[in-house]
């Protein structure tokens, strides 16, 4: 694995609030991380970033953050769109629940501060 590609990441950020407040199966918030990590880098599949993060499937990078609410999801969103920073914000359908927000891989350094106010996903 090269110093490159070990410093590509994505981000996934589930609400913690589907397991504790609405009582879902932690399979069901398992699955919504699944989908919003595959449709973002699905998306984004010709970037040079995805393409190199990919091209070593056994040494991808991600991590998964809890976001206390969709309020806070929606905040962190916003802040990524503003600033430019490609992501997928998943809705459950046909629920319509906003349920989880993953980036395409990008270099730590360079998104890291976006989510340094998020937990590790528990």
């Amino acid at each position: 694995m090269s110093s490159t590609s070990s410093q590509l990441v994505q981000y996934v950020v589930v609400r913690g609030d589907l397991l504790r407040l609405l009582s879902w199966p932690i399979g069901a918030v398992i699955a919504q991380a699944c989908h919003a990590s595959t449709a973002a880098l699905w998306m984004h599949r010709d970037d040079s970033n995805t393409l190199q993060y990919t091209s070593d499937l056994d040494n991808m990078h991600k991590v998964v953050l809890e976001a206390p609410s969709q309020d806070e999801l929606e905040k962190l969103s916003g802040k990524l769109s503003a600033d430019e920073i490609d992501h997928k914000l998943w809705i459950e359908q046909p629920e319509n629940i906003l349920t989880c927000l993953a980036t395409k891989p990008y270099p730590k350094q360079q998104i890291q501060s976006y989510f340094k106010k998020f937990k590790l996903f528990k």
